[in-house]
């Protein structure tokens, strides 16, 4: 997942996952000094919950050194998400979220000068987004959602998930041994979506049947195999209407905010 001389982004929320990689690439960092780990935060705008999360990443940052950048979809989009949310309601707030989130990161990382970004998805978040992917018939996301996801023609970023093995469970442990402060109060938006139920079926099949989140992970892993051997590559050209890099004529992130009245 990294080479020597990197120059990682993390993406840091504020929660126990991301301030905990955060931690952990910053320990190895110190072994290898031609590396570098930097901080990026995605501000979507969401009031009453976003804000305290950055103060505390910020204050993380500083503890441990680490540059950090902060990028909104206010500034990114002309949008926050509240206001999205308000405007748009052909779709659940995660839903838009997941993909703004993304194209900020990207961003971030790059104005970072980064060479990859780091997320901290664990191993609940990956049983998660396979069961999601699986209930949506979404094949193209399964096919993609691996441990090192790296662009063959160069547009993207290489993002990596070094904990995608490791329990939620444990990362929560690990971040209170080490008295990491974190924020705990959940997104707002969680109870409408779809990723909310999932989590509580496996998290009581996994009490039913210890090991279920783990053999979910290798399922996934040995269905992504055989997927990439059917699909053909994905061609990549530029978005009619912002530029940026996509499938198709106009990207995701253009046709979520076409009709909002700031984008």
């Amino acid at each position: 997942m990294l080479s020597l001389n990197d120059r990682v982004a993390v993406a840091v929320s504020g929660g126990k996952d991301s301030l905990t990689l955060l931690k952990i690439l910053v320990k190895l960092g110190k072994r290898f000094p031609q590396s570098q780990v930097v901080a990026v935060t995605v501000d979507e705008g969401i009031e009453g919950y976003r804000d305290e999360a950055i103060r505390i990443a910020e204050k993380s940052c500083g503890e441990l050194g680490v540059r950090q950048i902060v990028l909104s979809f206010k500034r990114l989009y002309g949008i926050g998400l509240d206001e999205l949310v308000e405007q748009k309601k052909d779709l659940t707030p995660c839903s838009y979220c997941g993909v703004l989130r993304r194209r900020a990161l990207e961003k971030a990382a790059e104005a970072a000068g980064s060479t990859k970004i780091a997320v901290a998805h664990n191993l609940d978040d990956e049983a998660q987004t396979f069961l999601l992917n699986l209930f949506h018939g979404d094949v193209t996301k399964i096919s993609r959602a691996e441990a090192v996801l790296i662009d063959p023609q160069g547009q993207f970023l290489p993002r990596i998930k070094p904990m995608r093995e490791v329990p939620e469970k444990e990362i929560a442990l690990y971040a209170y041994l080490s008295g990491i402060q974190l924020q705990t109060t959940p997104c707002p938006y969680a109870a409408t979506a779809l990723r909310n139920d999932i989590r509580a079926m496996l998290d009581r099949m996994e009490e039913r049947h210890p090991g279920t989140k783990c053999t979910i992970l290798r399922s996934a892993e040995r269905v992504r195999e055989g997927m990439k051997k059917s699909l053909k590559a994905i061609d990549l050209h530029r978005c009619d209407l912002c530029g940026e890099p996509t499938a198709s004529r106009v990207c995701e992130v253009c046709r979520m905010l076409q009709s909002t009245t700031n984008y």
